[in-house]
Order: structure tokens, then C-alpha cells, then sequence
């Protein structure tokens, strides 16, 4: 009962605090799905990845080719195991180029938004999906930012 008693008496204490702060305090959403969907920057990335993938698949191609006309079975099975390796290597490279990269433009559009979000004196910005009402949405302006 005391626990009960103390838990309603901090919640009140809580929400009275926040009545009380709630003056000056501005709430902004952002669709953030449409902001990287509309960045420039992961757009690149995009075509990027694209090139890359062709790539690597022409290089499988050029694998298949070359095992293919290798009729000695101890040899074919070296070269599968090279060419394996090397497609291993590859993968790795470009996926770990890519989360980096990502990595980059991730802090890139936060920091855009939090520089948006300071410069229009919101107190807090929230992911649109998130809220079910209520916020500014500055979705249209951080688009225009990042294209």
C-alpha cells in the first residue's frame, strides 16, 4: 500500500512537473523513411551498390567460365576454391564499405534534423510513426535539405 501510495504520489508529482514545463515545450515529426528515401546521398549509395553488384556477378560469370573449361577434376576443384575465396573477399569488402557508408549518411540526416530541430526551437523531435497525434511535422523541410 505504501509502495502504491508512493508510485501515485511521484506520478502526480511527474505530471504536475510536466503542466508545469510544458510552456515553451515544442514537439516536431519527421517521417523519417521519406527523409532517406529522398536523400541525394543515399541515392548514390543506392546506384553505388547497383554497380557493384554487377560486378560481382560478371565476376561469377567469368568463375563459372573458367571452371568450366578446366577438365582436370583436381584443378577445377582448386580453381572453384579460388574463385570462391576471392568472391568471399569481395562480398565482405563491399558489405562492410556499405554499412560504413550507411553508417556515415545515418549521422549525416540525424545531425540535419537535430540542426533543423535546434534552429525552429523544438524541444524534441519524435519519428512520425511513432506518434499517434499531435507534433509539428517538419518532414517537407528535412527533404529539402537532404536532396
Amino acid at each position: 500500500m505504501i509502495k502504491k501510495l508512493g508510485l501515485l504520489a511521484v506520478s502526480a508529482a511527474l505530471l504536475c512537473g510536466l503542466s508545469a514545463s510544458a510552456e515553451g515545450f515544442s514537439v516536431a515529426v519527421v517521417d523519417v523513411p521519406a527523409v532517406v528515401n529522398a536523400s541525394a546521398q543515399v541515392q548514390a549509395l543506392k546506384k553505388e551498390q547497383q554497380i557493384k553488384a554487377q560486378e560481382i556477378i560478371k565476376f561469377i560469370e567469368k568463375a563459372r567460365k573458367d571452371v568450366a573449361s578446366i577438365t582436370d577434376t583436381k584443378k577445377k576443384q582448386a580453381a572453384e576454391e579460388k574463385y570462391n575465396k576471392e568472391l568471399t573477399a569481395k562480398k565482405e569488402k563491399m558489405d562492410a564499405d556499405y554499412a560504413t557508408k550507411l553508417q556515415a549518411l545515418d549521422k549525416s540526416i540525424s545531425q540535419q534534423i537535430t540542426d533543423k530541430a535546434k534552429a525552429d526551437g523544438y524541444s524534441v523531435v519524435l519519428s512520425k510513426n511513432v506518434v499517434l497525434y499531435g507534433g509539428q511535422d517538419i518532414t517537407a523541410e528535412i527533404v529539402k535539405i537532404v536532396k
